[in-house]
């Protein structure tokens, strides 16, 4: 998978492309990444890539020129067999959730073009194919939602994780039914008298996974009820 960023401040990438699966997934190949720098398109001897807002207002706008110049620039770098998926990373978009990862890290390549200031001139959303957001709250810049949407792509690559199982019962995923995950321990036993579950130290697999499915099915009542109305039955499931 080829992944290219927008960004501002490419610095804030470097230890994040080095260490952990994501550095590794790099090593291997299975990833390849560009840091595209926003400013290197300004315009002028301070390399401008924002201007003041038409009608008024606090703050400064990114230049519509200098953005798409940046994503095109991003495109050309990553030489893709297929045209790169643009995203950019707004408060404005759909928020990202884990069937979005998944259909994002089947696409060869991904442009993520992060914000900063007040946004972007309007302009830019013609040329990206969507737009994501963490959340409902507002970040300085995109780059940490750059990060997570990385992480989370990439970690649902073969291989990535060396155990393929990780990704499978996990909260959010298919085989959860899209439900939170069920509650996990190891040892010790006891710690300060709390008490690993006797059924999950029994050994039988069938009550295991049936006091599993409870579990998750409560945690996300509890938790997440807005869940449960789009849960699908999880893999395996004879209910």
């Amino acid at each position: 998978m080829k992944i290219a960023v927008v960004t501002l401040f490419p610095e804030l990438f470097g230890s994040f492309f080095e260490l952990s699966f994501v550095g590794r997934a790099i090593t291997s190949g299975a990833l390849a990444v560009h840091l595209e720098p926003m400013r290197k398109h300004g315009l002028g001897k301070h390399l401008s890539v924002d201007d003041t807002p038409y009608g008024g207002g606090s703050g400064m706008v990114i230049r519509p020129d200098t953005a798409v110049a940046a994503i095109e620039a991003a495109e050309a770098a990553l030489a893709s067999s297929t045209r790169p998926h643009r995203v950019l990373l707004t408060p404005q978009g759909e928020r990202f959730k884990q069937a979005k990862a998944r259909s994002l890290a089947e696409h060869e390549s991904l442009i993520l073009i992060c914000g900063r200031y007040e946004g972007f001139d309007e302009r830019v959303r013609a040329f990206v194919d969507e737009e994501l957001s963490l959340g409902d709250f507002v970040l300085t810049g995109g780059e940490v939602a750059a990060m997570c949407v990385v992480e989370a792509c990439i970690r649902l690559l073969p291989g990535v994780l060396g155990n393929a199982a990780s990704t499978s019962e996990e909260s959010f995923s298919v085989e959860c039914g899209g439900l939170l995950e069920y509650p996990q321990y190891t040892r010790p036993v006891s710690f300060r008298d709390l008490e690993v579950p006797e059924i999950l130290r029994s050994g039988d697999h069938e009550k295991v996974r049936a006091w599993r499915a409870a579990a998750s099915a409560e945690r996300t009542r509890e938790r997440r009820p807005d869940l449960l109305s789009s849960a699908a039955k999880p893999a395996g499931s004879k209910s």
